[in-house]
């Protein structure tokens, strides 16, 4: 970069120094592995961290070498290319090629848009750029020996320019990047920064991940998680990672520190480790001396015992702090006592050594980042917080599949602070050569490298129970090659989740996505009713793949999605026609929807043959054309459609209730034998009664009960010899569970819809 570009840039700016001027905040700060920054580091010792997030400056090129001579544009760090005022025209305009081929199968594309496509090619641009560049000045501390950018996450592939040299490229867009400032940086000075991004997929090397979505219709480039510089001395903490083994009541810690400098240097690692509320000192420990010399790295790993541990659980997510110090650098990073497992012979989920199952749904915050309004909330801490820890508790969650995409840190910071379970799934969904999709040729070496990213990134927060290697893909790459070269790397033995793939690992689990209304949109079968559920015993009759023989997790079911306004998606138009015809209103098809879904839920739950049940999907983009959408009449105050509370609400509670029957009517005083299924999620037994009741217009009109008792985690069936009402007419079945010594969920309904005829 030349000066006369630098002092133009430097008059650019010229009284905007507030908005760039050197932050204050300083902190000790858990570098590589994703881990939470401290509140405070020691004056003069340790490591600093300076957060560069705010408002920077932003410009646009078509070529990669074309350093903008001005920026005209400003734009939020962390934050997406869309949020920028001016507005940059034609933002996100890309065309996969997994969403090629899908919507020429729907017929919105021509088919010679995908037989024209290279076979080697990731998609289109719609857009006359291909590079979005960040500009920003900052003031460097007193000086140090060593000064490392951080940026956390940022797409598509990252490079940084500081005072005009370049300081190197990251292709990850779901991983941190890492860039060794040292022997550029200006310290006690002003010093300028460029970090040039991608502006669509296709910027970046064939084989390189950067997202595979068939339904994703916008691409949006930015820096989308935190940008912080990093400032210690030798030897550099370059990973800290902590794994908890709870049979002894102890921790596996395990450093990688690397001497930058060009001299030997003598250092001994010491731990402290508190609680991360009260702040309550619970162990010491320090490792013996240690000696790198100049460019020499070295891994350390140490048992800590913590006595009287406390476990971190859903019910009660205690975290604890470890602080780290190798002298002339120092971080901390959160961690909670947490051990997560499946077992192919029970076909169970297990926290903490104990039976758990899991309830909750899915957030899909890519496809998210394309919703009109979605704007700045995914960075917005009282969104976030209601988002996550508000309203599962009201829906009796306690996990997620963070679905296709990665989420900021700080979505993962929330996680854990809530006691949410999350599968955290890489970005790939290549689908399978059945749908006559021929795929993708992955780079093997770059694909390790950035699964060992992720992993490094996420493997310290106790809410990442499961590394979930891709969504409903076949391809033989990931057990063969990709998940057998990165799971060793996880101290905690987590398990894998491979999707169509099959388990890599003994006791890894399986997905299922038992979309039985898909029959019913593409009119290849059969359409799916209700009824049909009677003859079914809870094993997915729609998987891609037969059941594999291990724990299944149902994280995708329904087919029934609408938009926001109560309209069809893409994927729903003949569903709602066929099940309430082409004149329903919205709020027609709003009841219907939750209802639906609540007995699809009850039923996956009741026959315990998945050890979690998560409903796609709590969040993502609503807009004309989407393919799937969420819940929330209102997303920017994250309100629920009342419906899908209601009947959502009783269809997760942990006292679950399913009425097995799904008749559309009854002749008129007809005797029918039905059952009532109870399941108990909690580890203490549940009894009380059970009512069966039939309803019109809200009277009761006729009564059965009968005592009921589920041991803890367990399920029993209950039979009732029912008389139908003597009066045609439409009429509510429920049944009702309710019991004492379980908390706010004292009482659990299920309903079903019934007409009484001749």
């Amino acid at each position: 970069m030349g000066k006369r570009n630098l002092l133009g840039r430097r008059q650019f700016l010229k009284g905007s120094v507030g908005a760039f001027g050197a932050t204050s905040m300083l902190h000790a700060e858990a570098a590589r592995d994703g881990a939470r920054p401290a509140d405070e580091a020691p004056k003069g010792m340790g490591r600093q961290t300076i957060s560069l997030n705010g408002e920077w400056h932003a410009a646009d090129s078509v070529a990669p070498d074309e350093i903008p001579a001005h920026f005209e544009h400003t734009v939020p760090v962390p934050g997406l290319a869309h949020l920028a005022k001016p507005a940059f025209p034609n933002v996100d305009e890309y065309q996969s090629r997994e969403n090629i081929w899908n919507l020429v199968r729907f017929g919105e594309l021509p088919e010679s848009t995908w037989t024209s496509l290279n076979k080697d090619s990731p998609g289109i641009s719609l857009q006359k750029r291909n590079y979005f560049w960040y500009y920003r000045t900052f003031r460097a501390p007193e000086k140090k020996e060593v000064a490392i950018l951080k940026i956390n996450k940022a797409q598509f592939g990252t490079a940084v320019w500081l005072n005009g040299r370049k300081m190197g490229d990251h292709l990850g867009c779901f991983t941190a990047g890492f860039f060794n400032l040292s022997d550029t940086i200006r310290w006690e000075a002003e010093n300028e920064l460029i970090v040039r991004v991608g502006a669509h997929p296709g910027v970046l090397p064939i084989g390189v991940p950067t997202g595979t979505d068939f339904e994703k219709r916008k691409w949006t480039p930015g820096i989308y998680d935190d940008v912080s510089l990093l400032v210690s001395d030798n030897p550099v903490i370059k990973t800290l990672q902590v794994a908890p083994v709870i049979a002894n009541s102890e921790i596996l810690v395990q450093v990688v520190c690397i001497n930058h400098g060009k001299q030997p240097v003598d250092f001994r690692l010491a731990h402290r480790v508190t609680t991360w509320k009260e702040k309550s000192e619970v162990a010491r420990a320090s490792s013996p001396r240690l000696r790198l010399q100049p460019g020499e790295r070295t891994m350390q790993t140490q048992r800590i015992r913590i006595p009287d541990a406390r476990l971190w659980s859903p019910e009660d997510p205690f975290l604890y702090v470890i602080e780290t110090s190798a002298g002339g650098d120092s971080f901390q990073t959160r961690f909670g006592m947490r051990e997560f497992r499946f077992d192919t012979a029970t076909k169970r989920a297990y926290l903490n050594g104990k039976l758990y199952f899991l309830r909750g749904s899915n957030i899909t915050l890519h496809r998210f980042f394309e919703d009109p309004l979605s704007g700045s909330l995914p960075w917005n801490e009282t969104w976030l917080r209601r988002l996550l820890i508000k309203i599962p508790r009201q829906m009796h969650w306690n996990a997620f599949r963070f679905c296709i995409g990665p989420v900021p840190e700080q979505w993962l910071d929330i996680a854990d602070e809530a006691g949410l379970l999350i599968q955290n799934e890489y970005f790939i969904w290549t689908g399978s050569p059945a749908w006559g999709y021929s795929g993708r040729q992955w780079n093997v070496p770059e694909m390790v490298k950035e699964y060992s990213e992720w992993m490094r990134d996420n493997w310290n927060h106790p809410c990442v129970i499961i590394w979930d290697a891709n969504n409903e893909t076949l391809d033989p790459v990931f057990a063969r090659s990709i998940i057998p070269a990165v799971r060793n790397l996880d101290l905690s033995n987590r398990p894998w989740e491979n999707s169509y793939n099959g388990p890599q690992g003994f006791n890894d689990p399986v997905e299922d996505h038992p979309y039985l209304f898909i029959r019913n949109q593409f009119g290849t079968e059969t359409p799916f009713r209700m009824t049909d559920l009677e003859t079914m015993s809870g094993i997915s009759q729609n998987s891609a793949r037969p059941p594999q023989g291990h724990a299944m997790i149902n994280n995708e079911y329904g087919w029934l999605w609408l938009n926001r306004d109560g309209s069809p998606t893409q994927l729903t138009t003949r569903v709602y026609e066929g099940l309430l015809g082409p004149h329903a209103t919205a709020a027609e098809r709003l009841e219907l929807n939750a209802y639906l879904l609540a007995g699809l839920t009850e039923f996956w739950r009741a026959y315990r043959n998945y050890a979690g049940v998560l409903h796609f999907v709590y969040l993502t983009c609503s807009y004309p054309g989407v393919f799937t959408s969420d819940h929330f009449r209102d997303v920017e105050k994250l309100e629920l459609h009342p419906e899908f509370k209601d009947y959502m609400g009783e269809a997760f509670k942990p006292l679950g209730v399913y009425i097995d029957f799904w008749k559309p009517s009854l002749p008129a005083s007809s005797k029918q034998r039905m059952a009532v299924m109870v399941v108990n999620d909690l580890p203490q037994p549940a009894s009380g009664d059970l009512i069966l009741v039939f309803t019109r217009a809200e009277q009761e009109i006729s009564r059965l009960s009968q005592p009921f008792s589920v041991p803890g985690l367990g399920q029993q069936t209950f039979w009732f010899d029912v008389e139908a009402p003597r009066e045609r007419g439409d009429y509510l079945l429920k049944a009702l569970a309710t019991t004492t010594g379980v908390g706010s969920n004292a009482s659990t309904l299920s309903r079903r819809k019934v007409s009484v005829i001749p």
